[in-house]
């Protein structure tokens, strides 16, 4: 509680010095804070109860440290966070569902880092097109591993490049839901009708394969990329029963009134012909009675000088 004395500091500027950490209590009574530069330090890690208490900030520094990792859980804190640097650190991947909670992020710079461009960050790059999508700037994720891709900005990368991926993930995620659908019915029966209600929901961990399914890779580190190694992601939520039904309803109704749109459109083409179709029959038949008429009246006029001659 370093700062105690000021709590209506809105800015604070600690960076250029030599910090290697800061305690979790450092910033206790700062809740009106709105700016906070770390950066040229000395940062190894960042706990996740530092920025706990403060809910106004919007600029966030931490470029220039060596941070390995970033904790998935400092994004419940970042809310309302708008700028967040992280540049020239020690990062390898970064945690897509941190990002995603920062949803009134307006600038992120990321460059100067070893990203390791592996099937664990293609989260990090759906979530960018996202961003980017939707007006946000980012400076680039120039990558650092696998030799083939060094120096190409993940950005840019096409998914081609991560074919391997789909693969693997799909027998590793089988290979997790048959383990953990038998720890669920083994915790079944052990504690009985007491079992806590997490106990009967499936969480599989996504590591490569959560990348098409929308996790990124961990949320730092520099270990191995062997899928036994990969962190378990943030339980997804359950599926809402009644947004399922009411969809279902809704596209029944919607398939339904197509249907009968088509249907009638038939019908009215059905019709449409059958009545053209008598109309041609009646015109024709028109025709060739007129034509017989025209005949009877050319035998008329042939006779009729032939009798006065006759006469």
């Amino acid at each position: 509680m370093a700062f105690r004395e000021i709590p209506l500091v809105r800015i604070l500027d600690l960076s250029n010095n030599s910090i290697t950490s800061v305690s979790p209590t450092a910033l206790l009574g700062l809740r009106t804070l709105q700016r906070l530069s770390l950066a040229y330090n000395s940062l190894r890690e960042l706990d996740k109860r530092l920025l706990g208490p403060i809910r106004s900030l919007s600029h966030l520094d931490l470029s220039h440290n060596s941070l390995w990792g970033l904790p998935g859980a400092i994004g419940d804190s970042l809310r309302n966070l708008s700028h967040l640097g992280i540049a020239h650190n020690r990062l390898t991947r970064l945690d897509r569902s941190l990002l995603e909670a920062l949803g009134h992020l307006d600038t992120l710079t990321l460059r100067g880092n070893p990203w390791k461009c592996d099937c664990q960050l293609i989260g990090l790059k759906l979530w960018l097109e996202t961003y980017l999508f939707k007006g946000g700037v980012v400076d680039e994720v120039l990558c650092s591993q696998p030799e083939e891709m060094k120096d190409r900005d993940l950005q840019k990368v096409p998914y081609q490049l991560f074919h391997a991926c789909m693969t693997t993930s799909y027998h590793y995620l089988f290979a997790n839901i048959h383990h953990l659908e038998s720890e669920r019915l083994l915790q079944g029966h052990t504690h009985g009708n007491h079992a806590h209600p997490s106990s009967h929901t499936l969480h599989v961990p996504m590591a490569i394969g959560e990348g098409f399914g929308g996790g990124g890779g961990g949320g730092g580190g520099g270990g191995g990329g062997s899928m036994p190694e990969c962190e378990t992601k943030q339980r997804q939520r359950p599926v809402n029963l009644r947004h399922a039904i009411a969809t279902v309803i809704i596209t029944g109704v919607v398939c339904g009134i197509v249907c009968l749109m088509m249907l009638a459109a038939a019908v009215y083409g059905c019709a449409y012909a059958a009545i053209m179709a008598k109309y041609q029959r009646e015109l024709k038949k028109n025709e060739e009675l007129a034509a017989a008429q025209g005949a009877d009246h050319a035998t008329a006029d042939e006779k009729e000088p032939l009798e006065n001659a006759i006469a």
